[in-house]
């Protein structure tokens, strides 16, 4: 079997309890374990990231029906593959596994890489998902520590501070790889993950149930939920933006603007923003070229990132009869068909609002 470590047997308390209960209680038909591959495991890890298995499994199964192994990933246009990652949030996961793909492509001849090195140095994989991935789909044995692994440490071992600390995060590997076993790396990967999911959960842990509860040292204080730290707290922030819904004539086509590759929403397809206190129809006319009119404001929305808070103000926008052609000689600018829309990458926020733009035109049809 595969290691990344010494041979010598490992000595740890985790792993005996957590197999047995995993044999009898765990997750044996998730979508990515009938058939488990490499190129399965790999999507469903970036997946899982930040997000419940309840809410990837739809979008997994889409993801799988249309690019169904690495090649076809990495030759989709990354529209296409943001199109599909649509409402699963963190979008940069999605081009990270687009840029993946086609270096797997091209640097390992389509299949996918077994050793660690290889591994991590693909776009968007770390420390902990390089493990999971390699001990599911090789039996290899890495530990990891994801955010339900690093729940269950923490309150198995009482680990004060909080675990995004260089210190803390060092202890919490240290212990991952103490009770990484040498057998079983398969069951136990997914057990660990799925004990933090299911039992260990952040709030109510089912603790009579719990396979560790003998030896779990914040059981035996009473102190689970305060397991583990809390990250020091801080206000988010709230930032402001109008988006502007422009529509042309027929009401039916509303202008789109492609993002720019990185940062928020990168690659995706949203209206064009200005600030609060710009005049709408100098914006317009300064940076689209478009003369408008008719500025009608609707109900605002907020959209919350994991470091801020965007209130959004939507402007619905007529474009003017003579609004000149030349706004879309632009390949980062399209009129887009609100009654037919197509497939690209869209924020949930924007998706929303062209639903909203659908739902007024077949009203007025």
């Amino acid at each position: 079997m595969a290691s990344n470590s010494s041979s010598a047997k490992h000595t740890n308390n985790l792993a005996q309890p957590l197999l047995a209960w995993f044999s009898k209680h765990g997750r044996h038909d998730l979508p990515w374990q009938q058939p488990r591959n490499a190129y399965r495991v790999w999507i469903s890890e970036i997946m899982l990231q930040q997000t419940q298995v309840t809410t990837v499994i739809p979008y997994f199964e889409r993801f799988l029906q249309t690019f169904k192994d690495i090649n076809q990933l990495a030759n989709a246009p990354l529209d296409a593959v943001l199109h599909q990652w649509t409402g699963l949030g963190y979008y940069a996961r999605a081009r990270n596994l687009h840029k993946a793909a086609q270096h797997i492509q091209n640097q390992h001849g389509g299949k996918f890489p077994t050793d660690f090195e290889s591994v991590l140095a693909l776009p968007g994989i770390g420390r902990s998902t390089a493990g999971a991935i390699l001990a599911q789909a090789f039996g290899q044995r890495h530990a990891i520590l994801d955010g339900n692994v690093k729940r269950v440490l923490t309150r198995y071992y009482a680990i004060e501070g909080w675990p995004g600390q260089k210190a803390v995060d060092q202890i919490l590997w240290d212990k991952a790889e103490l009770n990484t076993p040498d057998e079983h790396l398969v069951d136990y990967t997914q057990a660990i993950m799925d004990l933090g999911a299911t039992l260990c959960k952040r709030s109510k842990p089912d603790c009579d149930n719990c396979p560790l509860n003998n030896h779990c040292q914040a059981h035996a204080k009473g102190q689970e939920t305060d397991f583990p730290t809390s990250k020091p707290k801080k206000t988010k922030p709230v930032k402001q933006t109008c988006m502007l819904l422009i529509m042309d004539k027929s009401g039916q086509h509303t202008l789109l603007q492609q993002r720019p590759p990185s940062g928020i929403w990168g690659g995706l397809w949203s209206f064009p923003e200005c600030q609060p206190d710009d005049d709408v129809n100098d914006w317009c006319r300064h940076h689209l070229q478009l003369s408008v009119s008719a500025n009608q404001p609707l109900a605002p929305l907020r959209h919350t990132f994991s470091h801020y808070h965007l209130d959004i103000q939507p402007i619905k926008v007529q474009a003017s009869a003579s609004s000149p052609i030349g706004v879309m000689d632009s390949e980062q600018l399209i009129w887009y068909n609100t009654r037919q829309p197509d497939e690209r990458g869209l924020p949930t926020p924007v998706k929303t609002l062209l639903e909203q733009l659908a739902s007024e035109s077949h009203a007025t049809k």
